[in-house]
Formats: C-alpha cells, structure tokens, sequence
C-alpha cells in the first residue's frame, strides 16, 4: 500500500477542485507558464494559450483542419504549434521526437491525431506513438461514451466512462523468440502502476459524482498477471467506501456492453482491454467519429479521438466525420478553464447533429466534412449571443 501515497495528489487535485475546469490542476497552470515564458523559436500570440498540435496520419490533418477553422470562427484564444511525426510519410525520426516531446513538456497540453503504427517489424519494436505516451508518462486514458441527442443508435442515452492504464500490460514492446518458431511476448504488470490507475479511477468517480467502479480482468486465467492489478482495485475500492465496486471478467463485459450498458458507469482495466472495449463501447453511440478521448500524466493532458483510427481509406476525400475531434477539442478548452468556447463548440457541434440536416457518412448521410464545418460555425454565434 505505500505506493499509495505516492500518488495522493490525485484525490487532492481531484476532489478538492471547485469547477469543471478542475482537470486543470493535474497540470501546471498554463497562464502562468503563459506569462513567465520568454519568446523562443515559436511564435507567440500574446494572451493566447499555446497548445501543442500533431496532426498524425489518415484523415488527422484534416480533423486538426476542422479544429483550426471553428476555433478562429469562435475567436478561441489558443495558439497551436503544429509538429509532424508519422511512421508511415517517413517523418518519423529522433530528432522529430524530441521536438515534439519538448512542445509538449513546455506547453502542458497537446491535440493529437492517430500516430498509425505499421505491423512491419523494423528492428524496433516500440512504436513512437507509445514511445511519446511512455516518455510523457500518459498512463490514463479517459474514454467518456455519451449518446448524442437527435442521433439515434441500438443503444440511447447511455453515458459511461472507460479508464485504461496504457503504459504498462501487453503493450510492453517485450518480445523475443526464444527457439526456432517459439515467441515470447511479454505482458507487465506492477503493483505501483495498478494502484495508480485504480486510485485514478476513483477519484475520477469522486469528482464526477459517479456512483460505480467496475474493474475488468481476466484473472481467473492470468492469476498472477491480472491477479495482481485486480487485488490493487480492490485494496483501493476498500478507500472509497461511498463508491461501489464490481468486477467483472473481460469477455463477460463485451457482451454485458452489448447487452445492457447502461449497467455501467465507470470502467477501470490494462492495456489491451482498455483499447479493445473503447472501440467496442464507441460503437455503441455511433463509431469511432463521434467519441472524445483523452490521456492524463502528472503534469501533462493529451487530447485525441476515443477510438483511435487514421481511417487511411477516407483521406482526401472529404468524408471523414470531425464530431470527435471537435468534441475532444471542447473538452481541452474546458481543462484550459476556457468554459465559455469550450461550451460555444460543444453546443455547435451537438445542436448540428440534432437538428439532422448534416450528417457525414459513418451517420447515414451525404454530407461532406466541409458541410459539417461550415454548419458547426454557423451554429456558434446564435449561441455567444
């Protein structure tokens, strides 16, 4: 338990915050490093927040392009430092990484797009997509699964959280064959990195006024693996007494998911059943173009899709549904304390998809992303006033 307390800020930082915007205080206050900053090699815009940008690949650059276009249209007073890194168009290199690493270690907050990992192995067996989670530390992702009102699914109005550890489990990069035709893939559990998620959870469930927690495992066949990360949820449920805590077998939860979400609220798991149940649930609510996500460090917050996908198919077409990134974009202003634009764009976009009018395809309709955009904008000023 004593690696408990070294992550006693959250509860801090969580349930003491007075506002919405309180996820702010897992970071240092931007406005002050906004202020104590001298200029450097990027241009700044004086009383603008800077935001790191990484595009990524698939239809990213157009998503960023969605983002870049509603928020001049709604005066947002954020300056993105836009930076490339990409495996596959070859702008994939150290020197890259690090540029992109020190963006966002100085400006503490990022959007991001799919970093596409390609299967072919190369000699390295850690993608940069995980190598930049890993070295920001960004070991919660936070996938938060809301219907949309006026877009009607199998499943309405359901509202669930998943939480997934994604620094450690079976994206470890371990792997190695130990004899002709034999691979040893290696799956890394830690007490330290299990209690913190667990703890991150619930306090997550605290701050929210969130009545469950469900821990997902497959301890019952990796009994020393999820064994462990199911003891550390328990100890720490054992914390927060006013929370209830079920567990519940991985495979039984994709189909309980299927069956009944509305069972759930807040879900704490590893790696690979993190990444498999945020596709899972987002198709729940209409695919992976309408689900925000984002991804928590001590001091850092990344902003992203909640289903990760470059959906290459799509790219220059101008089909690719940007819901998700605009939403996620909202949820960023939000952790900036930027209530006001954050909820101008939330509002925008929701009110587009009531009304029904503009639809891209992945929603039944015929509209183009420049449709939807140029709809969000129109959808801004009625509500500023």
């Amino acid at each position: 338990m004593a690696a408990l307390g070294r992550v006693r800020w959250l509860t801090r930082a969580l349930v003491a915050a007075p506002n919405p915007g309180a996820w702010r205080s897992l970071c240092t206050s931007t406005v002050a490093q906004a202020s104590s900053r001298t200029q450097g090699e990027d241009v700044r815009v004086e009383g603008a927040f800077p935001v790191t940008m990484l595009p990524g690949d698939g239809v990213g650059p157009e998503l960023m392009h969605a983002v870049k276009e509603v928020f001049k249209a709604a005066s947002v007073p954020v300056e993105f430092q836009e930076h490339h890194l990409s495996e596959v168009q070859n702008m994939a290199s150290e020197e890259k990484l690090e540029q992109v690493l020190s963006s966002m270690k100085e400006n503490k907050v990022a959007i991001i797009g799919k970093i596409h990992t390609p299967m072919e192995y190369k000699g390295e067996l850690a993608s940069y997509d995980m190598r930049l989670r890993r070295k920001l530390d960004l070991f919660a992702n936070v996938v938060h699964v809301k219907s949309l009102p006026g877009y009607k699914t199998r499943h309405n109005n359901l509202d669930l959280v998943i939480i997934r550890e994604q620094t450690e489990g079976e994206y470890s990069s371990l792997e190695h064959e130990s004899a002709r035709g034999v691979i040893e893939c290696l799956k890394i559990v830690t007490r330290t990195k299990s209690q913190r998620i667990a703890k991150f959870a619930f306090d997550y469930a605290t701050k929210k006024g969130r009545g469950k927690v469900t821990a997902v495992h497959k301890a019952n066949i990796m009994k020393l693996g999820d064994g462990l990360f199911l003891q550390c949820c328990e100890e720490v449920a054992e914390l927060y007494p006013k929370i209830k805590f079920e567990k519940m077998i991985i495979d039984n939860c994709c189909m309980q998911l299927v069956q009944n979400p509305y069972q759930f609220d807040v879900l704490v798991m590893p790696n690979l059943y993190g990444n498999i149940i945020d596709n899972l649930a987002a198709g729940l609510v209409g695919g992976a173009g309408v689900v925000p996500g984002e991804s928590y460090s001590a001091e850092y917050a990344v902003f992203e899709t909640g289903a990760r996908h470059p959906f290459a198919q799509a790219v220059g077409r101008n089909i690719a549904n940007p819901t998700a990134m605009l939403l996620s974009a909202s949820n960023m202003l939000r952790h900036l304390n930027l209530e006001h634009h954050s909820n101008m764009i939330a509002e925008a976009v929701k009110k587009v998809i009531k009304v029904g009018k503009v639809r891209t395809r992945d929603m039944g309709g015929y509209s183009t992303t420049t449709d939807f955009i140029k709809s969000v904008i129109g959808h801004l000023h009625p509500y500023g006033g």
